[in-house]
């Protein structure tokens, strides 16, 4: 029995899909945010941004304007937080706190 592998196999093109399913871009965006990198953060915001239909069109949602999230959502972006709870907004998600686990010994 012969497999057939896809010869255009893209990984960014299948995380883009899974991204337009919000639990999977909260999913997502949680785990970017559980390893504390914030280039890592900022693009998983850039990946949902696009899996909703790109940076112009989420900046429209947002209202925020179109170059100023694309420098936000940059890897030497640094969103104010205001502009960050705008931008999940659009998106269809929220930022939530919770207390951190403690080890006790």
């Amino acid at each position: 029995m012969t497999v057939k592998i896809k010869k255009n196999y893209s990984y960014q093109e299948d995380l883009v899909e899974s991204l337009k399913n919000p639990k999977e871009a909260a999913a997502y965006l949680n785990a970017a945010i559980e390893e504390g990198d914030r280039e890592l953060f900022l693009l998983a915001l850039r990946n949902i941004a696009e899996a909703q239909g790109g940076i112009a069109t989420i900046a429209e949602k947002a209202h925020l304007n179109r170059e100023n999230l694309y420098r936000m959502l940059s890897k030497r972006g640094n969103p104010e937080i205001k502009s960050l709870l705008t931008l999940l907004h659009a998106m269809g998600l929220e930022l939530t706190v919770k207390t951190q686990k403690q080890v006790y010994a």
